[in-house]
């Protein structure tokens, strides 16, 4: 038996009709699968644990380190059949970065490309393995989370407005969100946002104070989908 790490890498990217999520996949450059799309992945070295693992496999297809982005074990998953090859278990990690720029593929990858999470499995086709279901469980993961953390700051720059901020929840959940009620919530949620005392313009229109993520852990209140 054999183990491996599977990243679902998500960021919020303009597809051309506004923010939308967005996930890396890769194309598979050998067999199984070969020329099928799936997450970015690999097989663990001898000497490495889990998270170092998981932290290489994402710098190897991102470029970036691993404290540069937000990184949190998902789930294990170990069908019998889920690889042609042998019996392996993988153990998946989800990854949250602002937006990223164009990846590079690894050693073992054709291609690497961002697919928004709508298309995913549609659109350049079916994942390969159990990646369809990876990706879904994922992507339910950080809605989820959403609503009680403050894990939607993982998607924004290090300093934001809160009206960039109301486009990644929009992304994530897919949902339009009213703007007013919206800043009413995230302001009033205690420990979520702490006033850099600066403004930009860059949202349009009048002056919009800039914000940083506050020490708070969780949302209280929480901010739950509709």
């Amino acid at each position: 038996m054999a183990v491996t790490v599977d990243l679902v890498v998500l960021t919020v990217r303009d597809d051309g009709s506004g923010p939308a999520l967005a996930v890396l996949l890769v194309e598979r450059g050998e067999e199984p699968f070969l020329g099928r799309w799936a997450l970015p992945g690999g097989f663990v070295r001898p000497d490495e644990d889990l998270p170092g693992a998981a932290a290489r496999e994402l710098a190897e297809e991102t470029g970036l380190p691993r404290g540069s982005v937000h990184l949190e074990q998902l789930a294990s998953y170990g069908t019998p059949d889920r690889d042609p090859r042998q019996r392996v278990v993988t153990v998946c990690y989800l990854a949250l970065a602002p937006d990223l720029p164009t990846p590079r593929a690894g050693t073992d990858a054709a291609d690497a490309r961002w697919v928004p999470v709508a298309r995913a499995g549609v659109d350049p086709g079916p994942l390969a393995f159990d990646h369809d279901r990876l990706l879904a469980d994922a992507v339910e993961r950080a809605r989820a989370k959403l609503e009680y953390t403050p894990l939607a700051t993982a998607f924004c720059a290090e300093e934001f407005t809160v009206a960039e901020l109301r486009r990644v929840y929009e992304a994530v959940w897919g949902t339009p969100l009213d703007p007013r009620n919206f800043h009413r919530k995230v302001t009033g949620a205690s420990g979520f946002l702490e006033p850099t005392g600066a403004t930009t313009t860059r949202d349009g229109g009048r002056p919009a104070r800039v914000f940083r993520r506050g020490p708070a852990t969780a949302l209280h209140p929480p901010l739950l989908r509709s």
